[in-house]
């Protein structure tokens, strides 16, 4: 039995310590805040409450396998899931609807013809074969398996070329998907606001972002009664029942090592903590920012060379309920800095104080430097709101706004990590599970396989994997 530290109490790193508990060793998290979950948080006031991090739940199969792997119940006996259907609803500039099917690509090929004009499905449909492509080159190396000591395989784009006369040079952005092949406007505001979900801009994110939207739109998209926070509490109270411990307020201040080593932490008080290993499952930026962990060879460290983004959040409290034709959520597109604008109107009685009350969260990605006048943006995603839910300024009864700012606090840096992203010479990898330091490793958002609910759950995977079977892991099967 192995003593493990974890640093940190994020979903990879409560995934990480409950897979570790079940294999026998000893765990213990040390968190400095007060609560779990990390990004995964909830804001409740007057019997409204409102997630604040992520809303929804892609690939829901990686948390039904943490389930099984570590007790006898399953997920959905732990929290309810619920498919959200129509998966999104799209309001364009030009006023143009559409509500695309959840995991329906029939469904979503007849739903744009529809909305766009005949031939509009069809080349969305082309798209996302050529995106299948791109997933079912990279998913293993990408998601399943531990990161590659040589990477350079992934610095390539797997984004397939497009056969035609008139290209020159290869499709190597998003962007470029968006103005070679779907044309619509409509169509390129569709496939960028995928992009904007996950943190990154289309005109420098790589074409093999395709995947996003082949993701989403073949797996579904779920929802956890009582917002994704549930799901937080579900995956603490599954740590607990397997007997991690866990420490609040205990900040951690240093990695110890001897003899090129990983051997412990220090906290904050001075108290040092001896360790067989350790997982840190904060943001890698701010553990070697912050010096916790202290490396002579810096250049060994991840590279973040793509654009730093974050989310602004309002959550409103309306008067009235909710009509029953609302979707769950609604993407409004705009042109400016700021061109998606997320509403979600969850139909959750737990989430407002009754039903003449109604709970919505609206949310905008935003790059994080220069700095911003937040007000000023949260009012202008507050306008953009106004497409997706009628009478809402005549409705809101107060509204809190959250920014990167909220977010540094809470978890050490501002920005909010993306998925892991094949080519552009592999700057969209994030840093590998193990460090370069022996017997340190990294879970979360800001390690393989990168940021998302689903991603930070892998990682958890493969770190536990790394540290019980050593080199001999292979990834999930």
């Amino acid at each position: 039995m192995a003593r493990i530290v974890v640093i940190g109490a994020g979903m990879g790193a409560m995934a990480a310590a409950a897979r570790l508990a079940v294999a026998g060793h000893r765990v213990t998290v040390y968190e400095r805040g007060g609560t779990y979950g990390g990004a995964v948080r909830r804001f409740e006031r007057d019997g409204f409450g409102f997630d604040t991090g992520p809303g929804l739940l892609h690939l829901p199969a990686v948390y039904r396998d943490l389930f099984v792997k570590t007790g006898k119940e399953p997920l959905e006996d732990c929290v309810e899931l619920t498919q959200v259907d129509p998966a999104a609803r799209h309001v364009f500039a030009d006023g143009t609807r559409v509500d695309l099917p959840n995991a329906s690509r029939a469904g979503t090929v007849s739903a744009l013809d529809a909305a766009l004009g005949a031939g509009a499905g069809e080349r969305w449909g082309d798209f996302l074969g050529r995106a299948r492509e791109a997933w079912d080159r990279t998913r293993r190396p990408l998601l399943e398996e531990p990161q590659a000591a040589d990477t350079s395989p992934l610095a390539r784009e797997p984004y397939p070329a497009l056969k035609a006369p008139f290209l020159r040079r290869r499709t190597t952005t998003l962007d470029q998907i968006g103005r070679r092949e779907l044309r619509d406007p409509r169509l390129v505001a569709l496939l960028d606001s995928y992009a904007w979900a996950y943190g990154f801009d289309a005109a420098t994110a790589p074409a093999s972002a395709a995947v996003l939207p082949y993701m989403e739109q073949t797996f579904g998209t779920w929802y956890v009664k009582g917002g994704i926070r549930a799901l937080a509490d579900a995956v603490y109270e599954r740590c607990l029942k397997r007997r991690v411990e866990f420490a609040f307020g205990a900040e951690v201040t240093a990695v110890r090592e001897k003899d090129g080593r990983t051997v412990g932490i220090e906290l904050a008080g001075g108290e040092v903590v001896e360790a067989d290993h350790v997982v840190a499952g904060a943001p890698v930026p701010a553990l070697y920012g912050d010096h916790v962990v202290a490396w002579e060879r810096q250049d060994d460290w991840p590279r973040y060379q793509h654009d730093v983004t974050g989310r602004v959040t309002v959550c409103l409290a309306l008067r009235g309920a909710r009509e029953a034709e609302a979707a769950h959520r609604t993407v409004v597109h705009e042109a400016g800095d700021h061109p998606t604008t997320t509403v979600l109107r969850p139909d959750d009685p737990s989430l407002r104080p009754d039903g003449d009350h109604e709970s919505v969260t609206v949310t905008a990605t935003v790059n994080v430097y220069p700095e911003h006048d937040w007000s000023e943006i949260a009012e202008e995603i507050v306008k953009a709101a106004e497409a997706a839910v009628p009478g809402l300024r005549d409705r809101l009864l107060w509204q809190e706004v959250r920014t990167p700012d909220d977010t540094l606090r809470e978890t050490g840096v501002p920005e909010v990590p993306g998925p892991a992203l094949a080519g552009d010479g592999g700057d969209f990898l994030p840093a590998d599970n193990r460090a370069p330091l022996p017997g340190l490793y990294f879970a979360g958002g800001w390690s393989h396989p990168g940021g998302g609910l689903a991603h930070a759950g892998m990682s958890g995977a493969l770190v536990a994997g790394l540290i019980v079977e050593g080199d001999d892991f292979r990834g999930s099967q």
